[in-house]
Formats: C-alpha cells, structure tokens, sequence
C-alpha cells in the first residue's frame, strides 16, 4: 500500500498516512479540522530486465575495451624488375 503525505492549508500541520488505493482522500486535518491537500513526491523506480542500460543493445561481439592495435600492414611485394632488351633496327 502506499505512502501518502497531507499538509493542512491552515495550520501547514504535515503527516504521512498508509493508504490503499481504493481508500478515499483525508480532507479534514486531525490538529484543527482545516482543509486538506495531499503532496505528491517523487516516485521511486526500479527498471528490471534487459533493455534498459546502453551496454544492453550492443551485440555480443563488441565490448566497452579498446580493441587490440592492428598489425601494420606489410608492404606489397615488389614488381620484377624488367630488361629492355635492345634491338636494332
């Protein structure tokens, strides 16, 4: 059940209170029997299962480490050299 926090608008008196959902709302304040109003917090939440983290959509080849430096490339085989073969004419 949650947690709900009333504040009176006439003497500012402030408690937490047990509620269920189907419970209706305290309008009358148990210090000097003033109006109501509830406050609304912030609500905690717990994000469970996959999806939710910006690792989790990555494929399972890549990782957050660097990769490993690549081996230089070897340089291309040298071309035989050609003779130019004289001929007269």
């Amino acid at each position: 059940m949650p947690t709900y926090v009333y504040a009176c608008k006439d003497c500012e008196h402030a408690f937490e209170i047990v509620q269920a959902f189907s419970d209706d709302s305290l309008t009358v304040c148990p210090e000097c029997n003033g109006s109501l109003r509830k406050k609304f917090n912030s609500v905690g939440v717990v994000f469970k299962g996959s999806g939710f983290y910006r690792t989790d959509s990555r494929s399972s080849s890549s990782s957050t480490a660097p990769a490993a430096p690549a081996a230089p490339a070897k340089a291309p085989a040298a071309a035989p050299a050609k003779t130019a073969s004289s001929t007269s004419a």
